[in-house]
């Protein structure tokens, strides 16, 4: 059941919109449900004499007496409005028990406590089968205004109790750190023009893949203005600092044809300018060249930065924890927007889903994420996807995830928790598609006879407790050829497999030889790294500076980057 409080001022428009034909649902049989005084509140949906002047001069009664008083000056926002709907799936309430609804919400929020003789006038108004429409004038009769603090909290609060106690879905508990929904305008004006997303939606999802991706403050406006989103800062009086920004999606106007403007905070928490400056390097750090020595790098770090946040995730410092789960999702746009396979879609999708569950409200520690966040950003601009270690990052993100949801399940986190386990169901997706043609074919080559028994015998000394499980799973053979692979680049596969083998237990993996596969694919080539060594030392550097990246990708869905080009 989800309440939606808001504030308004035309206690006569409300109501014509209540019992009207609807402008996005047709609206049947519109009637009052519940009132302040059910004998005193005209029903223009049933009473054939009410009129919707006459039912508005009751509701404003004591406004209006409040009017007289502050000489002919209506109170601001005195019209308040709070639809009730319920879950899809849910059972028919009756008039009855939606009346019940509506009674419980007004003495929760404050708006009619139980019993209060001098309570504000408000109706219930229910013109479809899953919701209705709670209306109230915010004057009461002893002349005060209602004490509304916190109004929307304690709805959603009680209609958690009333879930439970109407046998309704139990919706998910929140922490005051979810972005904002869109209004039922923004989605009737989306619809309108075709889109599948509303403007705020699709601003905010520009805004996290090129926070993801840049170095400064500065390159984040430019990126956004390049990609054509209309950009504008808020300065300090004194200072001339940016103190706060807004953003417009090309080609959303008002009706006077006017850039429709979302604060960065209004987007999402983590959005504001001072979250994305504990995020972001600061100048002298960014104008620093960056250094790649190997395509694969990029890749590599990340899968061991991924690999290193499960590790602080269960060390029990939660704000360390919260802080890699930020530099998790970004992480996680930089992966899709270097991908090139077929499985990006289920990547972008994930990206977008953890979105959710990289904020609670435990503060996080970002500067304990910065390997994290280093090796993320370094990915945004990789020039190539190098095969099996590409897939390996993959396989690293669905571990992650899968501890992101049970971190948050712990600690009572509940939508960030489903966030988490819905983008867990994208990776696993992606990684399916990626990785299940690249093991056939490792598996097509099979070594030789002798090979094999020799990696046999080296992971029976080095891993004798799972040397069974490895050899029966399927992927053994894959496994086989990865050693192979990984002793030409100059490893030594009875240490590799004890070294890889002891990062993290194997008990609970279903398919330990596909586990140990995609770490043994992580690991650097020691004769590469042998001939960097001896290159440096001669003088002849085999690192290639970058320090002025390109402008960084952004994941965006190709039907909604196209309603703004």
């Amino acid at each position: 059941m989800v309440p939606d409080v808001s504030t308004g001022s035309d206690t006569r428009g409300l109501i014509v919109y209540l019992f009207g034909p609807g402008r996005r649902d047709e609206h049947t049989d519109p009637h009052i449900v519940a009132a302040w005084d059910m004998a005193g509140a005209p029903d223009p949906g049933r009473d054939p004499a009410a009129t919707y002047t006459h039912l508005a001069k009751r509701l404003d009664h004591h406004v209006d007496l409040r009017t007289r008083e502050l000489g002919g000056k209506k109170p601001p926002q005195h019209v308040w409005h709070c639809p009730v709907r319920t879950a899809p799936g849910d059972r028919y309430l009756t008039d009855t028990e939606w009346a019940e609804v509506a009674r419980r919400i007004v003495h929760a929020t404050g708006i009619a406590p139980e019993g209060d003789d001098k309570a504000c006038r408000w109706i219930a108004v229910r013109h479809a089968d899953d919701h209705i429409h709670i209306m109230a004038t915010t004057g009461r009769a002893d002349g005060r205004r209602p004490r509304t603090h916190h109004d929307g909290q304690r709805a959603q609060a009680e209609c958690r109790k009333i879930e439970a106690e109407f046998g309704l879905r139990r919706l998910k508990s929140g922490d005051l750190t979810a972005p904002r929904t869109p209004t039922g305008a923004e989605r009737a004006k989306a619809e309108r023009q075709g889109q599948t997303v509303t403007a705020r939606q699709w601003l905010r999802e520009q805004a996290y893949a090129v926070a993801a991706a840049v170095q400064t403050e500065a390159d984040y406006f430019t990126v956004l203005d390049s990609l054509g989103i209309k950009v504008k800062t808020r300065l300090g009086p004194e200072t001339g600092d940016v103190i706060g920004y807004s953003l417009a999606a090309p080609g959303d106007t008002n009706a006077a044809g006017e850039p429709v403007w979302y604060g960065g905070s209004k987007l999402a928490p983590d959005l504001s300018i001072n979250r994305l400056r504990e995020r972001l390097p600061d100048q002298k750090v960014a104008d620093h060249p960056q250094y790649v020595a190997d395509p694969a790098d990029p890749w590599r770090h990340t899968t061991t930065a991924i690999h290193a946040a499960r590790t602080v995730l269960g060390s029990g410092d939660d704000a360390a924890a919260q802080g890699h789960l930020a530099a998790f999702g970004d992480a996680l746009y930089n992966i899709a927007s270097a991908t090139t396979g077929p499985h990006r879609t289920e990547l972008r999708a994930a990206a977008m889903a953890f979105n959710r569950a990289r904020r609670s409200a435990t503060r996080a520690d970002h500067q304990a994420a910065t390997a994290l966040r280093k090796a993320a950003k370094e990915l945004a601009y990789a020039s190539s996807e190098p095969g099996g270690l590409a897939i390996a990052l993959l396989f690293a993100t669905v571990h992650l995830a899968r501890a992101a949801a049970h971190w948050h399940a712990q600690r009572g986190h509940e939508q960030q928790a489903a966030a988490a386990e819905e983008a867990l169901r994208h990776l696993q997706a992606g990684y399916q598609q990626a990785a299940t043609p690249v093991l056939a074919d490792l598996a097509r080559r099979a070594p030789r006879a002798a090979t094999a028994r020799r990696f046999e015998q080296d992971l029976r000394a080095a891993l004798p407790d799972y040397a069974d499980r490895i050899l029966a799973d399927p992927t053994w053979t894959a496994l086989t050829i990865t050693l192979a692979q990984a002793e030409t680049a100059g490893h030594n596969p009875r240490r590799l497999l004890a070294e890889v083998g002891t990062q993290r237990e194997l008990d609970s993996a279903e398919r330990p030889a596909e586990v140990l596969n995609w770490r043994i694919a992580a690991q650097p080539n020691r004769r590469t790294q042998a001939a960097r060594m001896r290159s440096a030392t001669s003088g002849t550097s085999a690192m290639s500076a970058t320090s002025h990246p390109p402008a960084p990708p952004v994941a965006t869905r190709p039907e909604e980057r196209s309603r703004h080009r």
